[in-house]
C-alpha cells in the first residue's frame, strides 16, 4: 500500500533542503547565503529546517555528501569490484568518471572552496578528509595493485596520485576563470592519462 503523501514528503525533506542549499550556495556563495533563504527555497519554515540541519555548516556538509561524496563512494565500489586490468580500468571507468567532473555540480563546490575556503578552514578540512583523501587513497591503492600484478612499474606516480587529478582540477579552474576561452577538457584528461600510463606501464 502506498504511503500517505505527507509521509513521503517528510522523508524527502532532507534532500529537498540540501538541493535548496546547493542552489543558494551556487548563486550567492556560502558566506552570503542565509539559513532563512535556504528554508524559503525549500518551502519549509526556518524552525522545521533546524530539525534536520542545526547550522549552515551542516548544510554545506550535506551538499558535499549529496554532490561529491556519493560519486567518490561509487567510484571506490567500482574499483573494489572490478575484474578489469589496471590499464583497462583507468582507460574505462576512471577516465569516464574524470571527464564528468568539470561540467558537474562538483565544479561548483570546488569554486566555493576556492573563493571562501580561506575564511572557512573547517569546511576545507571536511572536504579534504571526506573527498580528496578518499579519492587519492583509492587511486594510490589501485596503482599499487597494478604494480603487484606486474602491469605497472614502481614510479613516483605511486607517491603522487595527484597527477591523475591534475587535469580535472585544471579543467575546473580554467572554466571558472576563462569562460570565454573554451578548453577541450576531455582531450586534456585523455592526454594526461595517456602520458601517465606510458610512464608507469611495465
Amino acid at each position: 500500500m502506498p504511503k500517505p503523501r505527507y509521509q513521503r514528503r517528510k522523508q524527502d525533506r532532507p534532500q529537498e533542503i540540501t538541493q535548496a542549499a546547493f542552489a543558494a550556495f551556487a548563486e550567492k556563495g556560502y558566506t552570503a547565503t542565509r539559513v532563512e533563504e535556504v528554508a524559503q527555497r525549500a518551502g519549509v519554515s526556518k524552525g522545521l529546517m533546524y530539525l534536520y540541519f542545526k547550522t549552515k555548516e551542516e548544510l554545506f556538509k550535506a551538499v558535499v555528501k549529496s554532490v561529491v561524496i556519493r560519486r567518490i563512494d561509487q567510484l571506490i565500489d567500482t574499483i573494489e569490484s572490478t575484474e578489469l586490468s589496471s590499464e583497462d580500468f583507468i582507460r574505462g571507468p576512471l577516465l569516464s568518471f574524470m571527464k564528468q567532473l568539470p561540467g558537474s555540480p562538483v565544479a561548483i563546490v570546488i569554486r566555493l572552496l576556492i573563493s571562501e575556503g580561506p575564511r572557512h578552514p573547517d569546511l576545507v578540512d571536511y572536504y579534504y578528509d571526506n573527498v580528496v583523501a578518499k579519492g587519492i587513497g583509492a587511486i594510490t591503492k589501485f596503482v599499487e595493485q597494478g604494480v603487484e600484478r606486474g602491469e605497472f612499474r614502481q614510479s613516483a606516480i605511486t607517491e603522487l596520485p595527484q597527477l591523475f587529478l591534475a587535469p580535472v582540477m585544471l579543467s575546473i579552474i580554467w572554466g571558472l576563470i576563462f569562460k570565454d576561452r573554451p578548453l577541450d577538457t576531455d582531450k586534456l584528461i585523455e592526454t594526461q592519462i595517456d602520458m601517465l600510463l606510458a610512464h608507469i606501464k611495465a
